[in-house]
């Protein structure tokens, strides 16, 4: 059997004298696309950022192709976080540079590449997701949805082994939350590991492989949406869902 691309083992992150995760394991096959839900503190978003190391783990260890991120020095961690795209809830888009230099400002800066061969990838890239027209544009002048699509073009620039999501839609307004869920989608169809933390239901019980439900720090379960979302399951999972689905209904 192949080795799994991804490996989490046993992440435990107390913060402000809380437990936030608790001996949290999970693995990702190349290629796969496996889902975070939960409600809100549940630890989902700490334990993505764990995985990337921008908090480091108090305990445990996250291998990536086999090479343990704990054994690592500083130097070579900077090395193993380039090598898994991040993609936040707000963006994260520099302001005074337009969407083709927001993606290739890391090309220049961290792989080295020349400007032209910089602005070459990252039109590459935002034509990937559909913004091929909208490279000279400022993130003022974006929306919403555009912005995101641009923080996703940047990842996918530095070529990642592996993709975290958290929450990618939660900041769009409705309308605008299919055109980056179609990216993703896309990016899936293509081959791209990912881990994902969403409240989009529809989406994770038709693309996601597995989804895993997290609550008070830990993996309450795991399973595939045709288990865990079943009609007439009584899942932790599927209360949760239709919970969501009704409130979203209220509000909509």
């Amino acid at each position: 059997m192949n080795q799994p691309i991804l490996e989490v083992k046993n992440i435990s992150k107390t913060l402000g004298g809380k437990l936030i995760l608790d001996d949290v394991s999970l693995s990702l096959n190349r290629g796969e696309l496996k889902v975070l839900i939960g409600p809100s503190g549940g630890g989902k978003s700490t334990l993505l950022q764990c995985i990337h190391y921008l908090i480091n783990p108090d305990k445990g260890d996250v291998l990536l192709e086999g090479r343990s991120a704990a054994e690592m020095g500083r130097r070579n961690i900077c090395a193993f976080r380039q090598e898994i795209g991040m993609i936040f809830q707000d963006f994260n888009l520099f302001d005074h540079l337009n969407a083709e230099n927001n993606v290739a400002v890391a090309l220049r800066k961290v792989k080295g590449l020349t400007k032209e061969a910089a602005l070459k990838r990252a039109r590459q890239e935002l034509e990937r997701v559909g913004l091929a027209d909208k490279a000279t544009l400022y993130p003022a002048q974006l929306s919403g949805g555009q912005k995101q699509r641009v923080s996703i073009a940047r990842a996918l620039a530095m070529d990642p082994k592996v993709m975290l999501l958290d929450e990618p839609t939660s900041a769009l307004d409705p309308e605008l939350i299919g055109e980056v869920l179609n990216v993703i989608v896309d990016l899936s169809k293509s081959g791209m590991t990912m881990l994902m933390a969403t409240h989009q239901i529809g989406f994770a019980r038709h693309l996601t492989s597995e989804i895993i439900f997290m609550e008070r720090g830990g993996i309450a379960e795991a399973g595939p949406p045709s288990v865990l979302l079943a009609e007439g399951s009584c899942s932790r999972t599927a209360d949760f869902c239709s919970k969501l689905t009704e409130l979203l209904g209220k509000n909509g």
